[in-house]
């Protein structure tokens, strides 16, 4: 059953757009999920990386002309609901992997912001983690809950302040002592350890579809939806290369074996590479990651209120979360951030990251079957680009570890149940 609820008003243009996705994508990838993939591909983590983002400007090709053709709020939730058939399933299946992909990166970023933090002030240990991110989670819904008009304001001083950091640490990377073609042929990364970064890397890139599920908040979306879209990921390809280069670069010289668990991985090996800089380097370092993370943190937030929005529209979830008020899905918004921050009080960072890779991996299959389901005449790419998403995400969800896997296999299952207990509570007529 759909309801009937106030539409979100169209403040959004190409610049904002572009900032809602180099928010989203500036965020934790680059600041953790690089170290991640570095640490299971060795000097293959730039391949591995170039492949993530073919794989997600296939992805990203779909997701703008759905986008462009179904401008509403919810993302691959909608278009599975509008173009899939089979009485809702792939729709809700979407919804509910995006919650749960998103919600494990959500509370990566905050658990990873707090790290960063955390390594100036001795005597902090992994208990205070947790606490740190769940406040933080909770402080940063507060402001969400404003509006994405404020959000957008607080998203471009982020996205600012999270490139001069990246800046900074590849300056230091190309300052460093050249490593020797015949040391980095030493390391021989098996065709698993490649594969594993690719799909780690690929939920780096998957920030694009924060603006499909914005939909109907976006200016004129059949034009800048597909235009923002191609500038963010575009922008954010280079700068990921860069910095796995450089990522893999200062491992050669400085191994991270030893670092403590408090701290990020990127001002460690600055901190390690440049010591006479003493706490500059870092410092600078750490306040990108913490500009980059807290914007990926707001974009997830955004994009999470905004399914569980359209899930309540539907009668998926509660219709209680389909209020809007003063143009923000406040229930919404509060719902996911305290989920999000129950998360990050107790989760791991790598394990919450190989979560999110599966599920998200799985939720970008599903756009791309949408996407062969587009008429004729809202296609805008060759049905190949979907077919190659498609099938470039059904493998890459193969190579995560078992235990993530394992956890995404629970949440579907916890999903297929939530929505039979939802279907129940209906009567025949009111069927989803």
């Amino acid at each position: 059953m759909s309801i009937e609820a106030p539409r979100l008003s169209r403040t959004v243009g190409v610049p904002g757009a572009v900032l809602l996705g180099l928010g989203s994508m500036l965020g934790t990838g680059v600041f953790v999920g690089v170290a991640l993939a570095a640490d299971v591909a060795g000097p293959a983590v730039v391949p591995a990386t170039l492949a993530a983002a073919a794989l997600a400007l296939c992805n990203a090709l779909s997701s703008a002309q759905l986008a462009a053709a179904h401008p509403v709020s919810g993302g691959t939730y909608e278009y599975g609901h509008r173009l899939l058939g089979y009485r809702g399933w792939p729709g809700f299946l979407a919804g509910w992997l995006f919650l749960g992909a998103k919600g494990a990166s959500a509370a990566t970023a905050a658990v990873g912001l707090v790290g960063y933090l955390l390594a100036f002030v001795p005597g902090a240990g992994d208990w205070w983690v947790g606490t740190g991110a769940a406040l933080f989670v909770l402080a940063m819904t507060a402001f969400v809950a404003g509006g994405l008009r404020r959000s957008n304001w607080g998203n471009a001083a982020l996205v600012t302040v999270a490139a001069t950091g990246l800046l900074y640490f590849l300056l230091e990377a190309s300052r460093g002592r050249s490593t020797a073609p015949s040391d980095l042929l030493q390391v021989r990364p098996t065709l698993r350890g490649f594969l594993e970064a690719a799909a780690l890397m690929f939920v780096a890139f998957a920030g694009y579809g924060r603006l499909a599920t914005l939909g109907e908040e976006v200016k004129d979306p059949t034009r800048s939806i597909p235009k923002a879209v191609m500038i963010t990921i575009g922008v954010t390809a280079v700068l990921y290369v860069l910095v796995a280069w450089g990522t893999d670069h200062l491992l050669q010289l400085v191994p991270l074996g030893s670092a403590p668990a408090v701290g990020g991985p990127l001002a460690e090996l600055v901190r390690r590479v440049a010591p006479e800089d003493g706490a500059l380097g870092p410092a600078l370092v750490t306040a990108g990651a913490f500009a980059a993370l807290g914007g990926s943190l707001l974009n997830l937030l955004l994009g999470l209120s905004r399914v569980l929005l359209a899930m309540a529209r539907r009668g998926e979830m509660p219709p209680w979360f389909a209020a809007v008020s003063n143009d923000s899905p406040r229930r919404a918004v509060w719902a996911v951030g305290l989920a999000v921050a129950a998360g990050a009080a107790c989760g791991s960072v790598k394990l919450a990251w190989s979560v999110s890779a599966c599920a998200v991996l799985l939720y970008y299959g599903l756009t791309n079957a949408a996407a062969l389901r587009l008429p004729a005449e809202q296609r805008r790419y060759p049905r190949a680009i979907a077919w190659v998403g498609l099938v470039g995400c059904a493998s890459l969800a193969w190579f995560v570890t078992p235990v993530a896997a394992a956890i995404v296999g629970g949440w579907l299952l916890a999903g297929v149940a939530w929505r039979a207990m939802m279907r129940g509570r209906t009567s025949p007529g009111r069927a989803a």
